[in-house]
């Protein structure tokens, strides 16, 4: 697979994700389409959804539903499409959204592999292969990126970081989709900044990739750990997103339940 196709791919689902066509993110303008999440999304792409905004660094195609299409398109039409993904910008969309309900809620940037550059990486560990059978028993919080408890359905495979015979580091590949699976990556707090999980994420593409799939990899901005392993196994920025909820939804998440005292 060379990343010409990878890319492809990549275009193909985010088309699927957001109701587009895949050349729609590589035109010089931006695209509005209507909101519509198909059964071949992103198994993580759930209503509701107010607006979803997407750059692979041509333009913004925003997907929306209609109720805030002037405002989204007001907002693509007055910001530099990079610049739509920045405070204090967001701030002009937010505040207009509010009246309406909606606020923006996700950022995420999205890596995709390097094809040509994804070398086998030495961490002084043995690395296993493991397949869901070996999950029964890690759904706990230290695996919670690698594995995903609430879809244990997508777990499809993994590579785990072994000292012995105890479990150090573990790289999960969730199938969010039919054509792209996407890596997730946890290392015990006593054991990094060792090239553990740069080492687990190359094998897991790698390994991704014979079986015909395409590896992928999320990270918020903020989370500069997890960008720089992204960087060092072989992945580079390929597109971003931006979702706007209901702020019900948003201060659902936010909530935070006291304490027993």
């Amino acid at each position: 697979m060379t990343n010409k196709e990878v890319l492809q791919i990549a275009l193909e689902q985010s088309a699927l994700d957001l109701n587009c066509a895949p050349g729609d993110f590589l035109k010089d303008g931006n695209v509005v389409v209507s909101s519509v999440i198909g059964e071949q999304a992103r198994k993580y792409y759930r209503e509701p959804v107010t607006a979803n905004l997407v750059t692979y660094g041509n333009n913004i195609v925003a997907s929306v539903k209609e109720e805030v299409r002037e405002i989204v398109e007001e907002y693509i039409r007055t910001f530099e499409f990079y610049h739509c993904f920045e405070t204090p910008n967001m701030h002009w969309l937010s505040d207009r959204l509010l009246p309406l309900g909606h606020r923006v809620c996700f950022m995420a940037e999205y890596y995709l592999p390097d094809v040509e550059n994804l070398p086998e990486r030495s961490c002084g560990y043995e690395l296993r292969l493991l397949g869901p059978e070996e999950f029964q028993g890690l759904y706990r919080e230290e695996w919670s990126n690698a594995l995903c408890k609430d879809r244990k359905e997508l777990d499809v495979c993994g590579v785990g970081a072994y000292d012995g015979e105890t479990l150090i580091g573990m790289a999960g590949a969730s199938a969010d989709c039919a054509s792209m699976w996407q890596i997730g990556v946890d290392v015990l707090p006593a054991y990094r900044r060792r090239g553990i999980a740069s080492a687990m994420t190359v094998r897991l593409a790698r390994e991704i990739l014979k079986r015909g799939k395409v590896p992928f990899y999320c990270s918020a901005w903020s989370n500069i750990r997890s960008v720089r392993n992204a960087v060092k196994s072989g992945f580079l920025p390929a597109w971003v997103e931006l979702t706007v909820k209901p702020i019900d939804f948003v201060e659902k998440m936010n909530r935070t339940e006291p304490s027993g005292g």
